[in-house]
This record gives structure tokens, sequence and C-alpha cells, in this order.
């Protein structure tokens, strides 16, 4: 019998559960699909969310011939024979599954049959396209984010497990919601996870006339501890937020207590992603040195596993949640990518490109070591950002106390050399 996750693959896109922007009544994908176009694209997203399902939805929808590559797995010699394919058809998709993996000389191979139009490409990722594809398959491609599925979105999808598998065995089957969210809790947004967990619970009961599962008999199936947060019932990830938040605001018993929650998950890769992300963000410049003693602690977390990796993360989430904090940087980052989605930009000022001019000279471009101070005027923006702020100096401990005097230093010197500027004119 085929697994349960097989047989309730969506068919169409009215069956796959969320992503509502791009497959819903209106949107992007879909309207593309009923207007019988599709220009390569990328879906990327968490695992488990629909990525795959809904690539095979449009190749079937379309009615067009299409075939997979794995660019972590397969070769080159395996993409020519998809490529032959390609030249028979008027039209042929290449699903690319872990497209930022693809290797430099099989996208090279690709490349011109994608220009062509004899291939249109349906990457897929779990990794930030704009960070891990080559640029020049990204350029040919429009990139499109799948949403995290809600508690609601997983819940249907428990329901029409149940719904399947009461078919399937012929008797009532009934999960209390206790059980339905703990099982929704354990799947941490995965789809294909969470199918399974509803198949096996089953499974184990069915020789029984009425099958009725309540949050204990679940447990008992899973082995796994529940992750009932709080009387809210809030997630996973909602809990790696209190974490978050709990750090930020330095209640270090807060952050002890979520932190001893997630523990129980066992889920530790999360954990681990999501402190070292923290201490950039919301510590940064006040104790630059936490990053790599939470760097340390998270490695040594990962290799010992449970139950001692609770030692070296206890000890730095005490640590951060402790530490001054600065998200100085963190804002900084966050303006220029603003400036960036907005259109603002511009070229480099010419010697910063180490160009030649004209007449064979590089331009003028000033080597800062070689001035006092290990600094020198000149302009380094584009014309069109030229007093563009982005980093606001905070002084929250002596290291950020000390950036911010050289920061106050650079940027009375700029104005001294602009004001000297001007009486010369």
């Amino acid at each position: 019998m085929e697994p349960l996750a097989y047989s309730m693959r969506p068919k169409n896109f009215d069956e796959i559960v969320g992503q509502s922007h791009l497959i819903g009544k209106n949107g992007a994908i879909r309207r593309l699909v009923k207007n019988n176009k599709l220009p390569s694209i990328i879906l990327y997203g968490k695992p488990g969310i629909g990525k795959t399902t809904i690539a095979n939805v449009i190749v079937s929808e379309l009615g067009l011939p299409s075939s997979t590559f794995n660019a972590s797995s397969d070769n080159k010699a395996s993409l020519m024979k998809h490529i032959e394919n390609a030249k028979i058809s008027d039209k042929y998709v290449l699903i690319v599954d872990e497209i930022h993996r693809m290797k430099k000389d099989i996208q090279d191979y690709l490349l011109p049959f994608v220009e062509k139009g004899n291939v249109t490409i349906i990457g897929i990722t779990t990794v930030n396209p704009y960070m891990s594809v080559n640029p020049a398959i990204r350029s040919r491609c429009i990139v499109y984010k799948l949403n995290d599925l809600l508690e609601d979105d997983l819940l249907i999808i428990v329901n029409r497990a149940i719904s399947l598998k009461e078919n399937s065995l012929n008797k009532k089957i009934n999960f209390t919601d206790d059980a339905k969210k703990y099982i929704v809790s354990l799947a941490a947004g995965e789809v294909r996870g969470l199918i399974n967990y509803c198949e096996t619970i089953i499974d184990a009961y069915q020789d029984e006339a009425e099958i009725t599962i309540d949050l204990e008999q679940a447990k008992e199936i899973i082995n796994r501890p529940a992750i009932n947060i709080d009387k809210n019932e809030d997630t996973y990830f909602q809990t790696l937020s209190g974490l978050q938040k709990s750090i930020r605001g330095s209640d270090v018993d807060a952050a002890l207590h979520y932190l001893a929650l997630l523990l129980a998950s066992e889920d530790l890769l999360s954990l681990v992603r999501r402190l070292q992300v923290m201490v950039f963000e919301d510590i940064g410049l006040a104790n630059p040195q936490l990053a790599v003693r939470v760097k340390t602690a998270c490695d040594v977390a990962l290799d010992v596993g449970m139950p001692e990796a609770r030692i070296p993360l206890g000890v730095v989430v005490v640590d951060m949640a402790l530490s001054p904090k600065s998200n100085a940087a963190y804002l900084g980052i966050e303006a220029a990518l603003k400036d960036i989605e907005d259109g603002k930009s511009g070229h480099l000022p010419p010697h910063l490109k180490n160009t030649y001019s004209f007449d064979g000279k590089v331009d003028a471009y000033k080597y800062p070591h070689d001035y006092p101070n290990a600094w020198v005027y000149q302009q380094y923006l584009p014309d069109e950002l030229l007093g563009a702020k982005y980093y606001h100096p905070k002084e929250s401990s002596n290291y950020e106390k000390a950036i911010k005097e050289r920061y106050d230093w650079i940027e009375k010197m700029k104005k001294e050399y602009e004001n000297q500027k001007k009486k010369a004119k």
C-alpha cells in the first residue's frame, strides 16, 4: 500500500493548502498557468511546505513534458539526456531540485537552452536564492517565496489525512483537538512529517472497531515530548520568538524558561540557528566577542546532543540575556536593503572600479593606509546616494563607545573637508 503522504499529494491548485498569494484564485502562478504562460521560476521556502507539489501541479495543469534534475546528486551526463528530450518538444520543463547546488559546468551547459526557450526551469530551494543561487541562473528566473503554513492550514491537512484513512480502513476515526495540535506542533510546519505522524498513530490502533485518539495515545506512539508551551498553546517557532524577546529584554529567567521548553523538543538545529542570529541582531557591536562564544556553544551542543547540549546552551543564553545590547548595525543593513528594494542605487564612483580612463591612467583612488589615521576624504557612495546615513551609532558598551568615537571623528573630518571645499569655490 502506498504511503498516505504520497496518496494525499495534491493533483491541482485547489487541493493545495496555503500559498494563496501564488496559487489562490488571484495568485501569481495560477494567473500565469491560466494564461498558458510559464517563465523560468524559482520556488523558495522551508522544507515540506509545498514547493515540489506546486512544481508538479504547474506541469500537470499546463500539460507539458517534464523531468526532474537534482543539482546536488545528478551529473552533467544526466542533464544532457534531459536536454535531448527537450529538443523534440515545443516546450519542456526541467524541475531543478536544490538549484542552489548547481555546479558551474552544468549551469553553463543549461543556460543556452534556457535562453533559446527550449527549456523552462522550475528551481526548488530551501536556501535564499538571492544569496545562494548563481546570478547567471537567478537573473533568468522569477523568484517566488512560499509562506510558512499556519496552524489552521496544518489542521486542514490533519483532517484530510484522517478522512482518507477512514475511507481506506472503512471505520470511524476521531482525534481529540489536543491530539491534533500535538501532532501539528511536532511537525514544525512540514506537511510530509505531519501526515506521517497521523498515519503512524492510526496504524497503531487500526485493529480497534472505532478509533479514538486522545493526547496521551498520540504521545505514546510518537514518543516525543509535546510542546505545550503555555495556556495559549504556542508553537515551537513562537517559543523561539519568546526566547529571543526575553534575551533582547535582558530577562535571564524567562530566557532560561523558554530555552528549557525548546530543549524538550530536542530540535537542536532550529534552536542553534536562532541563537546565532540573535547574537548579531540584538547584541551585535555591544559585545562582539559573544558571537564567538555562542558559535562555540552551538557547535558543542550539536556535537554532544541531548541531554548534555543543555549545558553549553544554558551558559550562552545567560550570557546573552545579561549582555549589553545594540541593534545599530542590524538597523543599518535593514535601512540599506530598504533603499535597494526601493530601487535607490547608482553607479560606483570611477575611482572605486579599478578601471582605466581614456588616457590610459587608473582613476585616482586614494589608499587610506597611506594617510594619517588610515583615513582620507574621498567619495564612496554613488552620486545618487550622497549623504545617505544607514548606521547610527549607540553607546551600549565600551567597545561601541570606541566605535562611535571613530565614527564621530570621521564625520567631523568630512565636514571640515567639505567646508574647506566650499570656501575654495
